[in-house]
């Protein structure tokens, strides 16, 4: 193999830097890989121009359903992105910077954070906010740990309406403890409020919910704070931030610790990730927060400042005293949430979350003229529904998305008895025209289904 193709310079030159290493050629620099691994030839394309790379990229990306029209949900939502949030949000100054312990070299990072929580206490209705956590998931099992900590109780409730996903993370987190998880299975498609008086008793830390809830049902919670604060728990509610434009917040329900999933809030699908979780409590359990909560304070000189304080993360404390294990949090990715916030408004998100509602009622419409199809009507909906089939709704996805739509999530995988189950979403980016598509591409997979 001729060194030449290994690098741009000249032989000479390429002679000269390998006497100064102390190799003979470049075949030594790859001795300790085995003959039979080693590449004959890199078979590597002519180069191309940067309009050209680029195209070639979309095409590749193309490969992994970037042209599909989706209509999945379960937590995770293709939402529009104001241009802002990418332009504020891709400075040097805040993609470059690391865990602000240095307050004095920290202020902008600091600062930003520090809003970040106003605008979650604000959203939610409720006293504190943390500097974010990791996902929604994580914020579900982090709330249970709370009320743990504040009660000194061992057993938990939780909604078998709140995501399958979050139920996992907060088995996973609860594993080792000496902690009983009690899961309510669901009564068409929300809160079994009889099995809830059944198992809640004194021994309960915590009744975890979700709202609106997995199968996309809009539950009233409104007097389930004082049945369960009788009995000394705390209720913790897992929400959908967008839904809050337009739903009572989490606060005016009686709500004590409020969970949830940021990536809605200005946060790309990117295959999953990353994304950042939200909590905001009352103020009596801002001592038992996990991670790190950011404050406004005064220098010597009596000028405004902030800094991180309360950190109660075992880096910071003896371990068996930290509220959490948590070493980093989603800091970025949290800012993007606030530019979010920050650039819609209030009435603009309220706007948003009645435009996200009526497009899913016009979906639900349509659907409901399909025959054989039904839309589940035990509560009202978000921007997220359920709807039945008469067939199992997995292949009817997998063909759909032969058609270019992405359907929903089936609901067989996560819940016995609902393999014709399909949870849609809608959101403000989905126009008549794909919702009509939609439509009309269930019609034609079920056409042949007899009733």
């Amino acid at each position: 193999m001729n060194d030449s193709h290994y690098c741009p310079h000249t032989p000479d030159e390429i002679s000269e830097m390998l006497s100064v290493i102390g190799v003979a050629s470049v075949e030594e620099l790859f001795s300790p890989i085995p003959t039979a691994l080693r590449a004959t030839t890199f078979n590597l394309p002519t180069g191309m121009s940067e309009f050209e790379t680029f195209a070639r990229m979309q095409a590749i990306a193309a490969e992994n359903g970037q042209g599909l029209t989706h209509f999945i949900g379960g937590g995770y939502y293709d939402h529009i992105i104001p241009a802002v949030v990418d332009h504020l949000s891709g400075r040097a100054e805040f993609y470059t910077a690391y865990t602000p312990y240095q307050p004095e070299c920290s202020q902008g990072t600091l600062q930003a954070l520090f809003e970040y929580q106003t605008a979650i206490c604000r959203l939610t209705g409720l006293d504190v906010s943390n500097a974010s956590l990791y996902d929604g998931g994580t914020a579900c099992a982090e709330a249970a740990m709370m009320a743990l900590r504040v009660t000194g109780r061992n057993r938990i409730i939780v909604d078998g309406c709140v995501s399958p996903f979050s139920r996992q993370v907060l088995k996973t987190y609860l594993f080792n403890l000496d902690v009983e998880i009690i899961e309510i299975t669901p009564l068409d498609g929300v809160l079994d409020r009889g099995e809830l008086a059944r198992v809640l008793d004194d021994s309960v830390a915590a009744v975890l919910v979700q709202n609106p809830n997995f199968f996309g049902c809009v539950d009233d919670f409104s007097t389930l704070a004082n049945q369960v604060h009788e009995k000394g728990a705390l209720l913790i509610a897992s929400v959908y931030p967008i839904s809050l434009g337009l739903l009572a917040s989490p606060g005016e329900l009686g709500v004590d610790i409020a969970v949830g999933d940021g990536q809605s809030l200005g946060n790309p699908l990117s295959f999953g990730g990353p994304s950042f979780g939200f909590i905001a409590a009352n103020k009596t359990f801002i001592r038992n927060m996990p991670g790190r909560i950011v404050g406004e304070t005064v220098d010597r000189n009596g000028k405004r400042g902030f800094v991180l304080t309360l950190q109660a993360r075992e880096q910071h404390i003896k371990r068996h005293k930290a509220t959490s294990n948590i070493c980093s949090n989603q800091g970025l990715c949290a800012l993007r949430g606030l530019i979010f916030l920050s650039s819609v408004g209030k009435q603009g998100l309220t706007d948003l979350a009645v435009l996200n509602r009526d497009k899913s009622e016009y979906a639900k419409e349509r659907l409901a003229q399909i025959p054989g199809v039904t839309v589940l009507q035990s509560a009202p909906t978000f921007n997220e529904f359920t709807v039945l089939l008469p067939k199992p709704a997995a292949p009817v996805v997998a063909e759909l998305l032969k058609m270019g739509v992405a359907a929903g999530v089936p609901l067989g995988q996560y819940y016995e008895g609902s393999e014709n189950c399909l949870v849609v979403t809608v959101t403000e980016k989905r126009s008549r025209k794909e919702i009509d598509r939609l439509a009309d591409a269930l019609k034609t997979e079920l056409a042949t289904v007899r009733f």
